[in-house]
């Protein structure tokens, strides 16, 4: 392991590892859609939940990775279009 990264917590190597992942404000309109993407957000998100002891919303964060990689849930219209 990195010497550095080992300096790090559990908590904070998921949650740079969230920051990474997140979808920046820039990128949204190209990135909305991409299944695997936003897997990768929302997994990572629930990892930091997880490790917080939050379960409940860090399994939430996990079932919308599973929607996004089976296809159950779709990206919402955005909300700046008037849709």
């Amino acid at each position: 392991m990195n010497p550095d990264l080992s300096q790090l917590t559990t908590l904070e190597l998921a949650q740079a590892l969230a920051e990474r992942l997140r979808i920046q404000e820039s990128d949204w309109h190209r990135l909305k859609s991409n299944r695997t993407r936003r897997a990768q957000e929302q997994a990572a998100a629930g990892l930091v939940l997880l490790i917080n002891e939050q379960k409940e919303d860090g399994l939430a964060h996990l079932q919308q990775a599973t929607g996004w990689l089976d296809r159950s849930i779709s990206a919402p219209p955005c909300p700046t279009h008037n849709h």
